[in-house]
């Protein structure tokens, strides 16, 4: 069974930070670049961050550009995104999302229609 789980959400102060985790089964993420994309309550979807396959290309949103790092490990078969300078407008669940771009592909595509997989989200709330 092909999955992506997300991990790493929680309730964090502004200004705090977060390491979201995501774990590949049933297939090898070395073949995908990974997004993560975030919804809020009462909006849509939206793009944060991908990866390319080969880890060369970054893609991030205007928004957190500056506060928010992605990586992978493709040996461990995850996918991280560090979360820095948190800000209560980073409140949303967030998910982890596979696009098959082949091994070794810096394209670092940001975009939902290009999405193979999806995971289930993790929460990230950013309150005092």
């Amino acid at each position: 069974q092909l999955q992506l789980v997300e991990s790493g959400g929680g309730l964090v102060h502004p200004g705090g930070s977060l390491r979201l985790s995501c774990a590949a089964s049933g297939f090898t993420l070395e073949n995908y670049a990974i997004g993560w994309f975030r919804q809020a309550s009462g909006s849509g979807r939206e793009g944060v961050s991908c990866i390319s396959s080969s880890g060369a290309n970054t893609e991030y949103a205007d928004s957190v550009k500056g506060r928010f790092t992605i990586s992978r490990d493709n040996a461990e078969n995850k996918v991280y995104l560090q979360m820095t300078g948190l800000k209560p407008e980073d409140t949303a669940v967030y998910y982890c999302a596979a696009i098959f771009v082949g091994a070794n592909s810096v394209w670092s595509p940001l975009s939902q229609t290009l999405v193979d997989y999806w995971g289930k989200g993790t929460l990230v709330t950013v309150s005092s």
